[in-house]
């Protein structure tokens, strides 16, 4: 019997509001969350902006003690589970915990709490020999990225397969492909999929700065994320989580669960060639498309959208307007496309799920989110970029992509139930 993976709940924290609701609200109006960073004083670096979450751990319903314990990427995957599942119906004390797994990405793992926790012991960088006395007893669980799949996997008591999957900004993407293969393959009956970040840091801010791959329009930072714009010049730092709920996709009709979408392909690339640098002609995440296409036995033509990765950048912008004309031909000149990386920033390992999160809703109520802040488009990146505003249209097959440092490319092919 054929297994495929349906998705059955959806939950969001992001910029600009915590839920699925208030994101799908963002992304329709065309609103962006970007600003002034708060977490920190930026004052120092050169990019002084993100999309931040405006997050607060007891209104979210955590208790003071995980509060304490989780470090913030942790604590948006836990709020995200819980509105998942409430959101799928699935009453998951009825099966067998075994048969529970989870796949959760991310980028850069507990980095707000590693660097809390280091400036103490170091007593704000004055010590070369940090005092470990002064580390908090969850210390430990900071340095293990493994700490953000255990904590959703202890929300859901799920016994079975748990897998942190960090692939760079694929790790969201990846996560979602490696939890539907469980569902394929029977291994598993429900997989709670997703990915968080929560990088928003000084470390992470200069890692950014020295290869001035973020933007430097602090003045404008409403407008500074520019996908596919001639005077973009970098992307915009974000932070949130995505979790979804997946199951066999006949096991959730029987039940007569709500099925968001199913994932019908997906398939990841390498290009083994830099670790920041992509190759002008899109080959390997063509070759990405084309396998996932395959998989999902659906013919480039039948592509109604395609959320980009769209990060911004003009390496990057260029590189993934060659890879859909390579792998959709033609039918790439008449397919909508668009980039949430303008509204949301782009939130490292997270920004994968939260655009599987988006492609669901857009295939739900059939509506193609905009790239807002695309005023003058770069004649290099001649495609139907949805600029301004959200637009109605009828959609039964969604592409996501994403590309990440290391040379990873990866395709999802989301279909309407």
């Amino acid at each position: 019997m054929n297994r495929t993976a349906a998705i059955t709940g959806i939950g969001v924290v992001a910029p600009g509001g915590i839920g699925r609701e208030a994101f799908w609200e963002l992304l329709t109006a065309g609103r962006t969350a970007t600003r002034r960073i708060t977490l920190f004083d930026p004052t120092k670096f050169r990019s002084r902006i993100a999309a931040e979450v405006d997050f607060d751990p007891k209104e979210a319903g955590l208790s003071a003690q995980q509060a304490r314990r989780m470090d913030r990427a942790a604590q948006f995957a836990t709020v995200c589970t819980r509105e998942a599942v409430a959101d799928s119906g699935v009453d998951l004390g009825e099966l067998e915990p075994e048969r529970i797994a989870v796949s959760i990405g991310s980028a850069v793992g507990c980095t707000m709490g590693l660097e809390e926790e280091y400036a103490v012991l170091a007593d704000e960088g004055r010590r070369w020999l940090v005092d470990h006395t002064y580390g908090v007893p969850h210390l430990y669980g900071y340095m293990v990225p493994s700490t953000l799949a255990a904590e959703v996997a202890w929300e859901v008591a799920a016994e079975g397969p748990t897998a942190l999957v960090s692939t760079g900004c694929t790790s969201g993407l990846d996560a979602v492909g490696h939890g539907a293969a469980l569902i394929e393959e029977g291994t598993a009956d429900v997989v709670l999929v997703g990915a968080t970040d929560a990088p928003l840091s000084p470390i992470t801010s200069a890692c950014f700065d020295a290869i001035r791959a973020t933007s430097p329009n602090n003045d404008d930072a409403e407008h500074a994320s520019r996908p596919f714009d001639a005077k973009r010049d970098g992307f915009v730092l974000g932070e949130g989580a995505a979790v979804l709920v997946l199951e066999d996709t006949e096991a959730a009709r029987r039940r007569g669960a709500r099925i968001y979408a199913t994932i019908s392909g997906f398939a990841s690339r390498s290009n083994a060639f830099h670790m920041t640098g992509l190759k002008p002609d899109g080959r390997e995440m063509a070759e990405a498309i084309r396998v996932a296409l395959d998989r999902a036995r659906i013919d480039p033509s039948e592509v109604d959208y395609i959320n980009a990765h769209g990060s911004g950048t003009k390496q990057n912008d260029r590189h993934e307007t060659a890879a859909f004309k390579r792998a959709l031909g033609q039918h790439a000149y008449e397919v909508p496309v668009s980039s949430i990386k303008s509204m949301v920033g782009h939130s490292l390992g997270a920004i994968g799920s939260i655009e599987v999160a988006a492609c669901a809703l857009a295939l739900d109520r059939q509506v193609v989110p905009p790239t807002a802040n695309l005023h003058n488009a770069d004649p290099t990146c001649d495609l139907d970029y949805v600029p301004l505003t959200a637009r109605e249209h009828d959609m039964r097959v969604v592409l996501s992509v994403g590309s990440g440092f290391g040379g990873f490319q990866s395709a999802m092919v989301l279909s309407r139930a």
